[in-house]
């Protein structure tokens, strides 16, 4: 029999445990964007999330029996936290596991309530078959983050506070999306009441399981899924979540890390509430429709769906946002090293702010600069490198340069001209001990490290920019090597930041 979800949404039981989150306006946000920009603030519940609706309205439907026996779930942050509180309050014993690379934050924060930790693998998968196997071997009920109807409706009674608190038209409402159960439950609501309203879901472009899963018309599974907004990095979203979202929902957006961090800073400037990555993602989603469409004079929401950030993570963040909002440029400008050519150039740059600036002696011919400039949007950008390369200054924009804004700009300066055979690589090395020795254990000793370039970003992966020479003839054990070591990695030997400021 179909479920009735308008139903189900209409008795769910979330209120003991959570409260009905604010709608409120983002006042310079909407001023900026054109538009009334309603939050809702899911970030102003009891654990900072969404996610305690659909995890208590879930176990207050268990057998007195069920409870009796226990709870088991999966999870590395949000969820375990909802879960924990709903046990407390329902006077259940609750088992978490969570990857071993769960920052020690979220593990004390799900102790903290109570239940047992269980860390176990580095990612939620590893964590979820384990968890699988406890709840078989003890009989435990195990609570689905998303993929389950009970949790789906608690997720629901979302799109019903909207609606009762703002009666007024709504052009469309953005919501994150991981495994999908929030956008369902919302739009499995808001549908059946008000069709009119666009039902808009926002992933980043690194963890796009439900884009691309729509666009296919089957579920799609990521082979390796971004951990930046580690709250969605799902590699396939539900089966129940995928049909409802076929039904309901209208379009999907992608959007990036730099997007992210703007939305991060925008909500923060509006609010002084700092949104946890995924949190933010609908926020970003809406500013990159308006500007799509130049939509103008419209009533849009965004669920702010959670702030469970690491403290670690906010220098990250600070970095790019002004990049995200395209108010900074990275630029690797190339000049005469001659008498006068630096003051040209500054010349050249007018009186826009630096926040910025790397030089290192290159030869007796030119040297190379690496420069940020604030800048007004995209267009200020082109016209400034035009400006540049028309005073025969040649100019390179990096401002989307993922090598460059994460390892070159702290590695300006570091060439080695008798360096022969070099091959440059990006890599994601797991956040736990062991995962720098793996990787020497498993290289052949006869390549040598040439660079090496590690910046800690409070993610649950390390980036890691690595130069290592390898001679031609072991290039297929090269390749050998990175299948072996399974890290996820983008080769970099000819990304043109480094033939300007490394090789």
């Amino acid at each position: 029999m179909k479920t009735d979800y308008l139903e189900k949404i209409l008795n769910a039981r979330v209120y003991d445990v959570a409260v009905e989150s604010p709608l409120e306006i983002a006042t310079a946000l909407s001023k900026r964007l054109g538009n009334d920009l309603l939050l809702k603030r899911e970030d102003m519940q009891a654990v900072f999330s969404f996610k305690l609706r659909g995890a208590y309205n879930k176990m207050t439907h268990l057998k007195a029996s069920q409870l009796a026996k226990g709870i088991i779930a999966a999870s590395a942050g949000n969820h375990a936290q909802g879960v924990a509180l709903a046990a407390q309050r329902l006077d259940c014993c609750a088992t978490i596991v969570m990857p071993s690379t769960t920052p020690r934050i979220k593990v004390a924060a799900v102790a903290g309530r109570g239940a047992r930790v269980v860390l176990f693998g580095d990612s939620y998968d590893d964590a979820y078959a384990h968890a699988m196997q406890i709840a078989g071997r003890e009989k435990l009920s195990f609570v689905h983050p998303y993929d389950d109807p009970d949790v789906i409706a608690g997720q629901g009674t979302i799109g019903m506070e909207i609606l009762r608190q703002h009666a007024g038209p709504i052009a469309a409402i953005f919501v994150p999306v991981g495994g999908g159960g929030l956008i369902s439950g919302i739009g499995a609501y808001v549908k059946r009441l008000r069709p009119d309203i666009r039902l808009i879901g926002v992933e980043p472009v690194d963890a796009d399981a439900m884009a691309r899963s729509l666009a296919a018309g089957r579920r799609i599974r990521l082979e390796h899924a971004g951990l930046f907004a580690d709250g969605v990095a799902v590699k396939q979203v539900g089966a129940e979540t995928f049909r409802l979202c076929r039904e309901l929902v209208d379009e999907m957006i992608l959007v990036d890390n730099d997007a992210i961090c703007a939305a991060i800073k925008d909500v923060f400037e509006d609010t002084r509430s700092i949104l946890e990555p995924a949190g933010a993602l609908a926020i970003a989603g809406a500013k990159a429709w308006v500007e799509r469409g130049k939509v103008t004079g419209r009533t849009l929401v965004a669920v702010a769906s959670g702030a469970n950030i690491n403290f670690e993570r906010l220098r990250f963040v600070a970095e790019r946002a002004e990049l995200g909002e395209q108010r900074e440029a990275i630029l690797a400008v190339t000049i005469p090293e001659r008498p006068g050519s630096f003051r040209q150039f500054c010349t050249l740059l007018g009186p826009r702010n630096v926040t910025e600036f790397n030089y290192r002696y290159a030869d007796a011919r030119q040297a190379h600069v690496f420069v940020g400039v604030q800048v007004r949007d995209r267009d200020e950008i082109r016209a400034l490198v035009a400006r540049l390369r028309k005073h025969k200054l040649p100019t390179e924009d990096l401002s989307d340069n993922e090598m460059a804004k994460l390892h070159v700009r702290h590695l300006v300066g570091g060439r080695a001209p008798s360096v022969t055979n070099e091959l440059l690589y990006r890599f994601e090395f797991p956040e736990r001990p062991g995962a720098l020795m793996n990787f020497l254990e498993n290289m052949s000793h006869d390549w040598n490290i040439t660079l090496f370039h590690y910046r800690n970003h409070g993610a649950d992966f390390g980036r890691v920019l690595i130069g290592m020479q390898v001679p031609p003839r072991d290039k297929s054990a090269f390749r050998r090597f990175l299948d072996h070591l399974g890290y996820s990695c983008c080769e970099e030997t000819r990304n043109p930041a480094r033939s300007l400021f490394l090789a």
